[in-house]
């Protein structure tokens, strides 16, 4: 199916201080900030744009699922699970918050990951079709 929309350009965070928030993603993932001022910082990593908010304190980008777990709202993708066993280990090494490698009944395995606000992220050790497709295949 084609469509009009070709991909998701910015993804709001919300969180209690932008530079503190910023310099966090910077060291513990590798992201590139091009602005920041007292509201937001706006950040460059896994190919997207991340605008972190300043917002109320406590205000987390999760919610719960029907059985009241907290979920998260995005998964990053690693190409293998030994992109996603490296990944894990450098950030526990980093001192981030991450749960265990788990298999969930789906291809490849995954992990969740916090940031310093709380905000709940999940890793796949799989790579979408379509992104092998488009970027990995014609390289």
């Amino acid at each position: 199916m084609n469509t009009i929309i070709h991909r998701v350009g910015t993804i709001y965070l919300p969180v209690e201080n932008p530079e503190l928030a910023s310099n966090w993603y910077q060291e513990k993932l590798g992201a590139i900030e091009n602005f920041r001022n007292e509201d937001k910082a706006i950040l460059d990593f896994a190919n997207q744009s991340f605008f972190l908010v300043k917002s109320k304190e406590g205000a987390k980008a999760t919610f719960q699922d029907d059985k009241g777990k907290e979920h998260f709202f995005l998964t990053f993708e690693v190409d293998g699970i030994e992109q996603l066993q490296k990944l894990h280990s450098e950030l526990k090494e980093k001192g981030v918050e991450v749960g265990v490698i788990e298999d969930r009944g789906h291809p490849g395995n995954n992990f969740v990951f916090y940031d310093l606000n709380g905000n709940k992220f999940d890793v796949w050790s799989e790579l979408s079709p379509s992104f092998k497709e488009k970027y990995l295949i014609k390289c």
